[in-house]
């Protein structure tokens, strides 16, 4: 069998989460990997068959979209082309973790997509929304990779076709300690900005993982690291907590490991506003940015913030085979996936 699998490339989330997913895939067949986009900093152990432009979104230096760069790199006719050149029919599987021209690949092809993101889980009418909503955020969140089956990963199991988070074994393999410094990832933030704000707690050692300096450095009590998968999560699984963007990946990840977390949504993303609703609900810490104003949230964190007990039980493989047995199983091949697929996982909502 023959399957395709795009994923989005702005941030590390759905990177992460394919280096889990991609493995078990081949077991079911040739998986040939779609990667757009252009903000990421981890590099699969996979050969990409497509490397394409896609859209991607940029982040900025004041806690959100840089909408100007964004715009300024959006390229229609290129999109279009790329769209219209994926050979979607070729394949027997295709699936796309957000990824936008794997998806409207197979629209304008009338051929299923199957989506496997953070994304068609916020969607969910019964996962937590902000008291404020975005119908424009919304409406791009919907129709950005459009799919025709889905299935979500969110912070909890808000629903019976939404699952819990797929955590990397090389996360599930760390044993997290407390060597007593924080972990800090924002990367819409410019680093002055981080220095200056967190010099303002200085009874704290402050690991700063930066998306604009490629050179370390230090000032006061404040270290600042260029982003780089094991220095990352080393500090991550040694730390007292973290204090991250409201994506998906790096929550997730601190609250695996059991590390007391504090959020700061990008601004004028919807996504990450969804993402700090539902971690607010389970009892996470979030603060809308880093004004003065926050600061007393921060240093009541700091002293008194615990840890949120979640359990995220690896269920990757069935998932993958529940995926396979429902969409694109061979119908010779159905009676051994049936024998060997767990029967604990609900299958995906249908749009």
């Amino acid at each position: 069998m023959r399957i395709l699998y795009g994923v989005q490339g702005t941030g590390n989330g759905h990177l992460t989460r394919a280096l889990d997913i991609i493995p078990a895939l081949q077991q079911y067949g040739e998986v040939d990997i779609v990667v757009s986009g252009c903000q990421v900093d981890l590099t699969l152990p996979f050969p990409v068959k497509y490397r394409l432009g896609g859209m991607s979104f940029i982040f900025g230096k004041k806690g959100g979209i840089n909408f100007k760069k964004t715009f300024a790199q959006l390229n229609s006719k290129r999109f279009y082309k790329e769209v219209k050149q994926l050979p979607v029919q070729e394949y027997d599987l295709v699936l796309t973790d957000f990824e936008p021209i794997t998806a409207w690949a197979c629209y304008f092809a009338k051929k299923p997509c199957i989506g496997l993101s953070n994304q068609c889980a916020v969607l969910s009418p019964h996962a937590p929304r902000p008291k404020r909503d975005d119908l424009l955020g919304r409406l791009i969140l919907k129709n950005y990779a459009p799919v025709t089956a889905q299935y979500g990963f969110h912070f909890a199991r808000f629903d019976q076709d939404t699952f819990t988070p797929i955590i990397r074994q090389q996360v599930r393999e760390l044993v997290p300690q407390n060597q007593g410094h924080y972990t800090v990832y924002l990367p819409a933030h410019d680093d002055d900005t981080l220095v200056h704000t967190f010099s303002h707690f200085p009874q704290v050692n402050w690991q700063v993982f930066s998306k604009h300096n490629k050179t370390p450095f230090q000032k006061g009590n404040v270290q600042v690291f260029p982003i780089q998968n094991d220095a990352f999560l080393h500090s991550i699984a040694s730390s007292a907590g973290v204090i991250c963007a409201a994506g998906f990946g790096t929550p997730s990840e601190a609250l695996f490991l059991g590390k007391k977390l504090l959020v700061i949504p990008m601004k004028n993303q919807y996504e990450q506003t969804c993402n700090a609703a539902a971690l607010k609900y389970l009892g996470v810490t979030v603060i809308k940015s880093l004004k003065s104003k926050h600061f007393p949230t921060i240093q009541d964190w700091l002293e008194y913030g615990t840890p949120v007990a979640v359990e995220y039980p690896d269920q990757t493989q069935e998932l993958v085979h529940q995926i396979v047995q429902h969409h694109a199983v061979p119908q010779a091949f159905l009676p051994q996936i049936l024998e060997n697929t767990p029967k604990t996982l609900s299958l995906t909502h249908e749009l």
